[in-house]
């Protein structure tokens, strides 16, 4: 909800415009107009400085799991910080917390993952593996395997390496990126981009065959590794079709080219599993996690690696005397305790199978929103999904208006493109499912009837 009428001066609103720089703006656009201000938060609701109450239908940013007011995980970091609020992992020293949840995430996540390493965010951790990666190569006797392949649309963070695996080219934008190390293969956006009579894993087969042309094409010595998330979050909640980790994997394999799982947004629930690693079969070298790993209430991130992955690595920093990286942050033990916690919730109260219980009821309020005259088609799994709107005169348009619509109706989404995302919090029940579509529906009502008095 941007400003309509001047704030009042020395206002939060008022404040906020003059002394605060936004992420994912157009600055002077919100110099002009500003921002919502949200104040408090109550379970899958946020509410504004004016107290109007709002779905959170994206989990703040595809990450609050267990809701916007959990007492545990503020108990939990208060107590922290009463007992140690801040040490480092540096030079030989850790504690318990960042012990405590390295060893719980190699207990849940898939077998063959054995090491962690703590960051603080998603881009920074995946910025981390492609030093390690490039690190990994020249421990081998590889130098020249260097590229790394991400896909179109596909969001691994915006850190300079990070930025430049993801696809997206207003990440790219000014910024002198992507690295030519980086290279992109096809989206796997089946309902898009298939051919007339093209099944899926039909679909799929043409988008391993384009992988494995582009590998050959730069020369398979050059390329150390693939990024992917199993479902491609801010390029639009892009699923994979049928078949299509099983090709891609098997092509990966073929050349000795390592795969790294970007379960950023994907991880511990949100696909119906913990990880949407199982929901798919996809058996990665590295597997980043995030934002639900610690309902973003504080910042953290993980790097889980196989021993793989992870042996070369140890030998070259024997080889060297040390593994020159390090964060201050880095397993910090109020936001690692933080974690741990939450993990603990997420397992106590089923969010996992919350999510899956859930799914059907969730695809089916996508899918009866196809109905609507100003709909495509939906797409989902587990608690993530879109709903593909009709195009406007420009791109984007559609979807920009869907989200302003959604948000007088008290619903917050994000538009991508001419989709419009969902993705609450794994504590939503069936009921408040049904009031986040009946809103939907809603402004898309009031949508069409302001698009039919323009024209």
């Amino acid at each position: 909800m941007r400003q309509t009428t001047s704030p009042a001066p020395n206002s939060i609103e008022a404040r906020d415009i003059a002394y605060q720089v936004h992420p994912v703006v157009d600055m002077r656009r919100y110099e002009a107009e500003g921002g919502l201000i949200i104040d408090r938060g109550e379970g899958i609701y946020v509410f504004d400085q004016t107290g109007k109450r709002y779905i959170e239908g994206l989990a703040g940013l595809w990450s609050v799991a267990v809701g916007f007011d959990e007492k545990r995980l503020a108990d939990v970091a208060y107590a922290q910080m009463r007992k140690l609020p801040y040490y480092h992992s540096f030079n030989y020293k850790a504690h318990g917390p960042s012990v405590d949840l390295a060893e719980k995430l190699v207990q849940i996540s898939p077998a063959h993952l054995t090491k962690v390493h703590f960051t603080s965010s998603g881009s920074e951790a995946n910025d981390l593996v492609i030093k390690m990666i490039w690190y990994r190569s020249n421990a081998l006797g590889q130098p020249a395997r260097k590229k790394i392949i991400g896909r179109i649309k596909g969001y691994h963070g915006v850190t300079i390496a990070a930025g430049s695996v993801t696809g997206i080219p207003a990440n790219h934008g000014s910024f002198d990126l992507p690295l030519d190390r980086m290279i992109h293969t096809l989206t796997p956006d089946y309902p898009r981009d298939h051919l007339p009579g093209e099944g899926e894993e039909q679909f799929s087969a043409r988008m391993a065959e384009a992988l494995e042309g582009l590998i050959l094409a730069e020369g398979p010595e050059t390329i150390a590794a693939m990024f992917g998330e199993p479902v491609m979050g801010a390029g639009g909640v892009i699923v994979p079709p049928k078949g299509y980790w099983a090709a891609i994997q098997a092509v990966l394999k073929k050349y000795d080219i390592l795969l790294v799982a970007d379960e950023v947004i994907c991880g511990f629930g949100r696909t119906g599993k913990m990880f949407a690693c199982e929901t798919y079969g996809i058996v990665p070298d590295v597997m980043v996690v995030s934002k639900q790993i610690s309902s973003s209430y504080m910042p953290l991130s993980a790097i889980l690696m196989s021993d793989g992955f992870y042996n070369p690595i140890a030998d070259e920093s024997h080889r060297l005397g040390v593994f020159g990286h390090g964060y201050t942050a880095s397993g910090h033990p109020v936001a690692t305790a933080v974690g741990l916690e939450n993990v603990k919730i997420i397992e106590e109260r089923d969010l996992v199978g919350n999510a899956a219980r859930l799914e059907a009821s969730f695809l089916a309020g996508l899918k009866a929103l196809e109905s609507h005259e100003l709909a495509l088609w939906s797409r989902g799994v587990g608690l993530i999904g879109a709903l593909e709107l009709k195009p406007g005169a420009k791109p984007g348009q559609a979807g920009q208006a869907a989200q302003a619509a959604l948000l007088d109706q008290g619903v917050i989404i994000r538009a991508i493109g001419d989709a419009i995302c969902f993705c609450p919090p794994l504590i939503i029940t069936e009921a408040q499912l049904t009031e986040m579509f009946a809103a939907t529906r809603r402004a898309l009502d009031t949508l069409a009837v302001s698009l039919l008095a323009e024209a």
